[in-house]
């Protein structure tokens, strides 16, 4: 049950800009702002000109990366007397692990927008200020924000201005959907497990990593996650049952999410010979298939992704058994037609790293995420693990969760 504010009880929150017009900030509507947030959208993803930009199609619903979340909100900023809407910021708000055995309330601030021509009027940091107030009235302790580490404004914003810290800078590894059927290994099962056992199993593997989600069962449950799936070794097949919650001595674990239900992306602005490069390689592929080149997707048109989320792996043949579930993941995502490219999201020092078949061109080694303390840490939590301040305290694992509502 979404725990929004109610609209008819949204506080506004009345601000004036340099050139002395009011600015309210209120709880989105989306009979009367959806228009006004879509046009925003659209023009901060026009990119610089002469460079190639990747434009994301919200498929209508400006909400959409918020709304898999129980408590979420979004924010608009309406300018002058004409009302006109030209900020949005979405937000919501979950109980996360911050390593070892201590669950937190953290906040997680996305989809900050401004239009053009109303920036560096404070309009953005207010939007900010509002959506923490709202976090903190749910209870969050923590909030935070991922951002590419080249986006400076985006990181002055945030930590100069909203005294946000650098914190962590996961990985992000992005693999093209080719037209050939990658090869799962030798001797090796792919099993589907049930979302019961699942949960158990990501439960119990990542307990001591950080940003696990205390409702791992909702996201299971989604009709966006296309399931759960264990590499294993055939010869332990027989004597094995996921539903034991027994793990074998050897295997990978992953989930599958289906971004492309919630938005789809299309890559726009690249020079003339790029694009000949790309649609050549795509047809010299489809003449000689025998050659099984890597050709480069269509990309140009809108495509979905497959996001790669709950990546784990142990035992002796580890790294073969992960390669092997991201082969098939890709064979999923083949057959799909529509997904152009599967994506995983890992920390920089987890195992699973070295071993996730990816592009380093359009892979980045570090996304930036920025914490922020905004409420008293809840002491009663939990006895047996006095409280500590997560953002001063060093890490106790190189193993991050990365929550696919996040992305």
């Amino acid at each position: 049950m979404s725990m929004k504010i109610a609209a008819e009880n949204s506080p506004e929150f009345p601000m004036k800009t340099k050139v002395n017009s009011v600015v309210i900030v209120r709880e989105y509507n989306e009979e009367r702002d959806k228009l006004g947030v879509e046009e925003i959208e659209r023009r901060c993803e026009t990119g610089q000109r002469g460079k190639p930009t990747l434009v994301t199609d919200l498929m209508g619903d400006p909400v959409c990366r918020v709304r898999h979340f129980p408590s979420h909100i979004a924010l608009v900023a309406e300018y002058g007397e004409e009302k006109e809407i030209v900020g949005v910021i979405r937000g919501c708000v979950k109980t996360v692990t911050t390593g070892g055995s201590n669950f937190v309330k953290l906040a997680y601030l996305l989809g900050l927008r401004v239009s053009p021509t109303h920036r560096r009027l404070g309009i953005g940091t207010k939007l900010v200020q509002k959506l923490e107030e709202w976090c903190k009235q749910q209870g969050a302790e923590y909030s935070y924000m991922a951002t590419d580490c080249g986006n400076e404004a985006s990181i002055n914003l945030f930590t100069r201005k909203c005294s946000y810290t650098k914190f962590r800078t996961p990985t992000m590894l992005v693999q093209p959907v080719h037209a050939h059927y990658k090869p799962v290994g030798a001797g090796i099962s792919i099993v589907r497990l049930p979302r019961k056992s699942a949960e158990t199993i990501y439960r119990r593997v990542f307990a001591n990593s950080e940003f696990f989600p205390k409702d791992i069962d909702l996201i299971l449950s989604s009709n966006l996650n296309l399931g759960t799936f264990m590499a294993v070794p055939k010869k332990f097949v027989p004597r094995w049952d996921p539903k034991t919650g027994i793990l074998p001595p050897s295997f990978a674990i992953l989930s599958v999410w289906n971004t492309k239900e919630v938005f789809k992306l299309q890559l726009k602005g690249v020079s003339a010979l790029k694009y000949a490069f790309c649609v050549g390689s795509r047809l010299l592929d489809a003449w000689m298939p025998w050659l099984r080149l890597p050709s480069f997707p269509d990309v140009f048109r809108q495509f979905g992704v497959y996001f790669l989320y709950g990546l784990h792996m142990e035992g002796k043949h580890a790294s073969l058994l992960m390669k092997s579930l991201c082969a098939f993941a890709h064979n999923m995502a083949r057959d799909d037609g529509e997904c152009g490219a599967l994506v995983a999201e890992v920390g920089a020092k987890d195992p699973v790293r070295e071993t996730i078949p990816h592009w380093r061109k359009f892979s980045w080694a570090e996304d930036l995420w920025c914490i922020k303390k905004i409420g008293a840490v809840d002491e009663d939590r939990n006895e047996r693990c006095p409280p500590s301040d997560w953002m001063k305290s060093r890490s106790s694992t190189s193993v991050i969760f990365v929550d696919p509502r996040d992305i």
